[in-house]
C-alpha cells in the first residue's frame, strides 16, 4: 500500500520538491523540480520520497536514489541537506523521524546530498561515507578482552566517566557534522571515538595510539579543520558536545609529548 493511501484527503499537502540529481560520481549534477499534490502531514520524510519514488518508477522514469536503513533515528543513513540544514529543520532528529506536518501546504523543499570533498556522490542523494569507516579503522577499536554479559561489571568505571563516555558513544556516525561545518571537519565525529574510549578504563592499551591514528586518518581523508563554528553540534542528530573535540585536542597533545621522546632518541642514535 502507498505510503498515502488512508489518510484524509483534507489534509493532504501540495509541496514542491526540487531535488539532486547526479547518475554518477563523474557526471555533472542539477536540481530537478516535482510536485506533489497529495502529500499526508503523518507522513515521514522518507515516505514522502517513496510517494515520489513509485510515481517515477510508474511513469518510466529513474528512481531518486537515498540512503536509509532502520528508518528509527538509530543507524544515520538517511543523510539529506535540507533547505539547506544537515538532517533538516527540527533539532536532535534525523531526517526519518522528520514528519512532513513540520510543512505546510504549497511549500517549495530543496534536497541535497552532504557536501563535502571526502564524502564524494555516489549518484542523486547517496555518498559515499566509507572515509569515517577507514578512520575507525585506524584506531577506533579495544584490544581488551570484554568477556561476556556477566562480566560487565568485573572492570568499575566512576559513574561521571560513564556518563562523559557514553554520551560520546551515542555518535551514530552519519556526517551531519561534516555537512554542516563550513570546512567540512570531521571533528566531531572523530572526537566523540576517541572521548569515548579515552575516558574507558577498557580503552587505556591503546589510548596514545588511538588519538594520533585517527587524527592522521582524518587528515589523510581530506576533511577541513575546525575553526570553532560550532555548526557541528547544532547539526548533530545526538546531540554530541563540542567538548569532545577539546578532550580529543588534549588527548592528541598528550599522544605527541608520549611520543617525542621515543622519535628524539631514535634521531639521536
Amino acid at each position: 500500500m502507498s505510503a498515502a493511501a488512508g489518510h484524509d484527503a483534507a489534509d493532504s499537502m501540495r509541496i514542491t520538491l526540487k531535488v539532486w540529481r547526479q547518475e554518477g560520481p563523474d557526471r555533472r549534477g542539477r536540481m530537478e523540480t516535482y510536485r506533489l499534490a497529495d502529500v499526508s502531514p503523518d507522513m515521514s520524510f522518507l515516505e514522502m520520497l517513496d510517494v515520489l519514488n513509485e510515481r517515477l518508477i510508474a511513469e518510466g522514469d529513474d528512481p531518486v536514489a537515498f540512503d536509509h536503513d532502520c528508518r528509527e533515528g538509530i543507524c544515520g543513513a538517511c543523510s539529506l541537506v535540507i533547505d539547506g540544514q544537515a538532517h533538516g529543520p527540527e533539532a536532535l532528529t534525523t531526517v526519518c523521524q522528520l514528519h512532513m506536518r513540520r510543512y505546510s501546504d504549497g511549500d517549495t523543499i530543496h534536497v541535497e546530498p552532504w557536501r563535502a570533498n571526502a564524502f564524494p556522490v555516489v549518484k542523486d542523494l547517496v555518498v559515499d561515507r566509507s572515509a569515517f569507516d577507514r578512520i575507525m579503522a585506524a584506531g577506533g577499536f579495544v584490544a581488551t578482552h570484554a568477556g561476556a554479559a556477566q562480566d560487565a561489571n568485573a572492570i568499575l568505571v566512576p559513574k561521571p566517566e560513564a556518563d562523559r563516555a557514553m554520551d560520546a558513544a551515542a555518535c551514530i556516525g552519519c556526517g551531519a557534522c561534516v555537512a554542516a561545518c563550513p570546512n567540512a571537519s570531521a571533528m566531531l565525529f572523530v572526537a566523540a571515538k576517541v572521548a569515548h574510549l579515552a575516558q574507558l578504563p577498557q580503552g587505556a592499551p591503546e589510548r596514545e595510539r588511538r588519538a594520533l591514528s585517527m587524527v592522521h586518518a582524518m587528515d589523510a581523508e581530506g576533511f577541513g579543520n575546525c575553526t570553532n563554528h560550532f555548526e557541528c553540534m547544532a547539526a548533530c542528530p545526538k546531540g554530541i558536545s563540542v567538548e569532545n573535540i577539546a578532550r580529543m585536542n588534549r588527548e592528541f597533545l598528550r599522544a605527541a609529548l608520549f611520543e617525542r621522546p621515543t622519535a628524539t632518541a631514535a634521531e639521536g642514535g
